[in-house]
């Protein structure tokens, strides 16, 4: 086969994909899928599950597995090649999936199915399948007028392109900005290891000095420990302007033209099918059940944390002052002195804890953890195509040996590369006539990589929680039992219930008998200290109603953008964000904060009128997390129902049937309050 993107049976072939294999790869997977969708409709059979959703099923699955490979090359070693293929094929893409949804005969041969005998044979994951089909058709506008349908398609090309250039916007800005440091008397606070990130940065580009960048290890360390004040002032204005019209790069990359089209698109999108606002539109797939229940959940966690986090502000505000003679404490401070706050209290730093945290010892110990929990076996395989050499591929089995999953780990920041954590899919379940294909994951996290060569990465304990967050959003697609690639894994899962498992595995990142698995010196191989180890517990919640407030801030400002009658443009976007910090923000950052420029979750990603999703998930988890806590963390029948209730189903039910039958019970907000520290 010469084009290996063609070739989608086994795992991607990463180092033969070439930028201009992609296109016509691609033109060649559609032209296929239409071809073979008008034979599928054109039988004379009545429609069944066996010849109308498997051959769907089908196509549609060997156009994600070709796709999927590009998606993820194009975010973690993006080229300019590789992005203009990338983006010839959104709009093709993105007109297949549209004319998919709004194919009036594939639409009634569901609904005839739905209709049969044969419908109330299926099994659930089945019955769920064609729900969630029926519901997307609709949601593409499959009941539009002719012209309405046309511009509902154009309207969701274009968004693909949007999305995707914000993300390019905000990838540029953040690529371009660099400092270059010749006297260290400017570097004083910087820990050793940030200060080394630094040095090869510089190295690598035939600079003197230490080089720093917007990559966020470099960027957090120099918010939470350099000690010149203008230094960490300049590189918090870089970020917080970054791919906008203030700042360092003021218009070069503004992503300001784009939010507001997206945003306009978006209400039309909803307008077409008869919705007030996309809020309305996003919540068709949530748990959530109305826009006034969202709002009114954001406003209650707001009243339950904002006097505390008044109060937490307050605290570093005086600490600054009377400790360190700072007053007024700005945005760029807050961070700095906070950490300084947290030390004195607990005589904790965060970089007191890396030396215990290498990262092949936390890989170890992540594994063990949901060996333990769910009767797995996590092993390497080497011998695998990759499309970086630090990327490692693990293999999951169960007791008995059989292949549950596969899953790349790409877990370093460097340049080319988009910021943040995520997974994503590059195979999914699914059962054929010739077995089952294995769910293949991505973990993709920006850690700090390893300070010199032939040395480990150390991680701080939050970049710990990050590896174990992401690994439980990958434990959920690859231990899913569901047969069928539509709710299979993390598919047709509801977007306020997917952080469930995710959320979750960050637990036993605090938890002795876990921590005792993988938190050892790099060195001496001593255990985490216990007095270390009460400092970090103790440390917790240490300000963690100002964490809670600010997260609150995010999915107040996303929910209200898309619930405006009429979609905010130019200042009113601004006005909406500061009408939300009047309501529950303690700190107002000041004026040339951009912060929607690089707001890549709703303008880039999938989190639109849903980021509120975290802080509904968090709730769950927590929740979920206490019958551990009373059962045992490590409880291998708690674990297996876990398994059982969650992981397994994927989106083949109900989320909260699901929960139900996990906890017993609907979730309660009070174990979250007591994990947060704001239970009354």
């Amino acid at each position: 086969m010469n084009n290996p993107v063609l070739d989608t049976e086994g795992l991607p072939r990463f180092t033969a994909i070439r930028p201009e294999h992609v296109e016509p790869a691609i033109e060649e997977i559609l032209a296929d899928n239409r071809r073979r969708l008008d034979e599928i409709l054109a039988r004379a059979a009545p429609p069944s599950w066996e010849n109308t959703i498997e051959p769907l099923e089908s196509i549609n699955d060997r156009l994600s597995k070709a796709w999927s490979p590009i998606v993820h090359m194009n975010a973690v070693v993006n080229n300019e090649a590789l992005r203009t293929a990338h983006n010839a094929c959104l709009p093709k893409i993105s007109e297949y999936h549209t004319e998919q949804g709004q194919n009036e005969r594939l639409f009634r041969a569901l609904g005839a199915i739905r209709e049969s005998d044969e419908f109330t044979r299926l099994d659930r994951a089945q019955q769920q399948t064609i729900h969630h089909a029926l519901r997307d058709f609709r949601l593409a506008g499959v009941a539009l007028p002719a012209r309405e349908k046309a511009r509902f398609k154009v309207n969701a090309q274009r968004l693909a392109q949007l999305a995707s250039k914000f993300e390019e916007n905000l990838l540029d800005a953040s690529n371009s900005w660099q400092k270059v440091i010749t006297d260290p008397a400017l570097l004083a606070g910087l820990p050793q290891a940030a200060q080394r990130m630094a040095r090869q940065a510089a190295e690598r580009e035939g600079q003197e000095g230490w080089r720093l960048t917007l990559d966020f290890p470099i960027y957090h360390a120099v918010m939470t420990y350099a000690e010149d004040r203008a230094l960490r002032r300049e590189l918090y204005e870089a970020w917080n302007t970054r791919a906008s019209d203030a700042g360092p790069d003021a218009n070069r990359w503004d992503n300001q033209p784009i939010m507001e089209e997206i945003l306009a698109l978006r209400h039309e999108q909803a307008r077409l099918l008869g919705l007030q606002n996309y809020a309305e539109l996003s919540l068709q797939t949530k748990m959530a059940r109305s826009t006034g229940e969202v709002l009114e959940f954001l406003e209650d966690l707001a009243k339950r944390s904002h006097a505390r986090a008044l109060s937490e502000l307050a605290e570093v505000r005086r600490f600054a002052r009377e400790a360190h003679g700072l007053d007024p404490l700005e945005a760029w401070d807050i961070g700095f002195y906070s950490e300084k706050l947290r030390h004195s209290r607990f005589q904790l730093s965060a970089e007191d804890l890396r030396p215990y945290f290498p990262i092949d010892k936390v890989l170890t110990g992540l594994f063990a953890v949901v060996e333990r929990l769910y009767g797995i076996r996590i092993a390497e395989r080497t011998g695998v195509e990759t499309w970086h050499a630090d990327v490692r591929f693990h293999e999951i089995r169960d007791a008995e040996g059989e292949l549950q999953g596969q899953f790349y780990t790409d877990l370093h920041a460097r340049a080319n590369k988009r910021g943040g954590a995520w997974m994503d899919e590059c195979r999914v379940r699914w059962r054929t006539a010739d077995g089952v294909q294995t769910p293949v994951a991505y973990l993709t996290c920006n850690l700090t990589p390893p300070a010199e060569p032939g040395t480990p990465a150390l991680l701080t304990h939050e970049e710990v929680l990050t590896l174990f967050h992401e690994f439980g959003h990958g434990l959920h697609h690859m231990l899913t039992q569901v047969d069928w690639p539509s709710v299979s894994g993390i598919n047709g899962v509801p977007w306020d219930a997917v952080e469930l498992p995710s959320q979750l595995m960050e637990n036993w990142a605090w938890e002795r008998p876990a921590l005792d698995l993988f938190a050892s010196h790099y060195q001496s191989g001593a255990t985490l200290p216990a007095e270390l180890l009460q400092q970090l517990e103790a440390s917790r919640n240490f300000q963690s109603a100002m964490q809670m407030v600010r997260q609150i801030e995010f999915a107040l400002f996303d929910f209200r953008v898309h619930l405006e009658p009429e979609p905010p443009s130019g200042t009113r976007i601004y006005q909406i964000l500061d009408e939300v910090r009047q309501r529950v923000a303690v700190l107002k950052p000041p004026a040339f904060n951009r912060f929607p420029s690089s707001f890549a979750h709703i303008f880039g990603g999938g989190y639109a009128a849903g980021y509120y999703s975290y802080k509904w998930a968090e709730v769950l988890s927590a929740d979920a997390y206490s019958r551990f806590e009373e059962e045992g963390i490590f409880n291998p029948q708690t674990g297996r129902s876990f398994l059982g209730s969650i992981l397994e189903k994927g989106g083949s039910e109900d989320a909260m049937v699901l929960f139900e039958a996990f906890r017993g019970r609907k979730p309660s907000i009070e174990p979250l309050l007591r994990q947060s520290g704001l239970a009354a």
